[in-house]
């Protein structure tokens, strides 16, 4: 009798439990606010055996319960009609300055023909790290910080730097290189640039997002800290076919860099985000294309809009394999393989570059290219367009 009832309570507590699991699976995989277009969505984001419901007297405000009783967490459902934005596929050139002097590497320092440690190494400063001031004063550029350790009178400075979004103050004490001036013992950088494509351009607020993914330092691979940048017209000159093992490039120069197009003023990591100042180029390839949400995305077949020659952007054909669930902004929102023959036998698949080319499905933007898989590369990832739009101010 014993064995019976512990048997009976198993078959009930069993499924019951297995339905809490899901529940939690699935609800830490859902974001806190959700982007839609249609009731029917709202409905269906709930686990299976709970419900969610308006919260009354709260905009936009829906709670899941398990089991229709017990509250476990709180969605803000946005519900956005049409946006029309125009996809991009135009090369474009990035030029960016940092805030501060971001530290790239370490050198030592030659006193009485002996090696010493770097000084900024040894007094805790690291890799990554962006020095702001020197002594109270700002740090523009590396000529800042060239010019105050070399009228450094005593050797001992205070460097005021960002780590990992916390701010930090060093006492580092430099080391006179062969009794001559004063060194750090650092490598230094305060800018860079190179070559991406565009995803969009919103007309109604001159707004654009591209690359899917943050400039990093190729040095730390630290999101690089903007304090100015420049968009710039470009040209594709050659194409670096990428291989199993060996990514591919898109070779391209800057045109007309007195007269930029646009303004960089956020890296983030859903991309670059700014301020055009001449969408001629942008319209004269394309018309505005409503965007899909990722309710909207399904798996198999999708193109992406991309320049790889002299004839401007294209649209090729591609697979998308999986689409993820995620709760916060990230470049890798879905698997997408490259099938067009004519891109393939071009480029191999994606390829450095290709990073922002939108990605068009049912006649809508639903993403931008951002990866590639260093083995297959005619496969990578793509980052959802909602996540790209909220860093860029389109969407709240």
């Amino acid at each position: 009798m014993k064995k019976l009832f512990i048997y009976t309570t198993s078959l009930i507590i069993t499924p019951i439990l297995i339905l809490i699991l899901m529940t939690f699976i699935n609800l830490s995989k859902l974001p806190d606010k959700i982007y839609t277009k249609d009731e029917k969505t709202v409905q269906s984001l709930a686990p299976i055996g709970n419900t969610i419901n308006k919260v009354k007297n709260e905009k936009n405000q829906y709670e899941i319960k398990f089991l229709g009783m017990i509250s476990l967490k709180s969605l803000q459902v946005e519900k956005i009609k049409d946006i029309e934005i125009y996809p991009g596929g135009n090369p474009i050139g990035v030029r960016v300055n940092s805030q501060g002097v971001l530290v790239v590497g370490y050198s030592e320092i030659e006193v009485d023909n002996k090696k010493e440690e770097s000084p900024g190494k040894a007094c805790g400063l690291e890799i990554g790290d962006v020095i702001l001031k020197v002594n109270g004063e700002d740090m523009e550029n590396s000529l800042d910080l060239l010019k105050t350790i070399k009228e450094c009178d005593n050797g001992n400075i205070k460097v005021d730097l960002l780590r990992n979004g916390e701010n930090i103050t060093k006492n580092v004490h430099l080391i006179k290189e062969n009794n001559k001036d004063y060194k750090i013992g650092l490598w230094i950088r305060d800018s860079t640039a190179g070559v991406g494509t565009m995803t969009f351009y919103d007309s109604n607020t001159k707004k654009f997002g591209a690359l899917g993914h943050p400039i990093t330092d190729c040095d730390t691979n630290e999101p690089f800290l903007i304090k100015r940048g420049d968009l710039l017209e470009s040209s594709i000159i050659s194409v670096r076919r990428g291989e199993r093992g060996a990514p591919g490039e898109l070779k391209g120069i800057f045109l007309h860099e007195d007269n930029p197009t646009g303004k960089i003023e956020k890296n983030t990591q859903s991309g670059i985000f700014g301020e055009i100042v001449n969408s001629e180029m942008i319209k004269k390839y394309s018309k505005p294309l409503k965007i899909g949400f990722r309710d909207e995305i399904s798996l198999g077949k999708a193109s992406i809009i991309t320049t790889i020659d002299e004839n401007g952007p294209q649209e090729f054909d591609i697979e998308i394999e999986k689409v993820l669930n995620q709760s916060t902004a990230n470049s890798k929102s879905m698997l997408i393989k490259i099938t067009d023959p004519r891109l393939l036998q071009k480029t191999g698949g994606i390829v450095q570059g290709m990073s922002g080319s939108p990605i068009i499905q049912n006649n809508k933007i639903i993403g931008a290219v951002t990866h590639v898989l260093i083995n297959k590369p005619d496969t990578g990832y793509g980052i959802y367009i909602e996540w790209m739009l909220q860093d860029a101010g389109i969407i709240k």
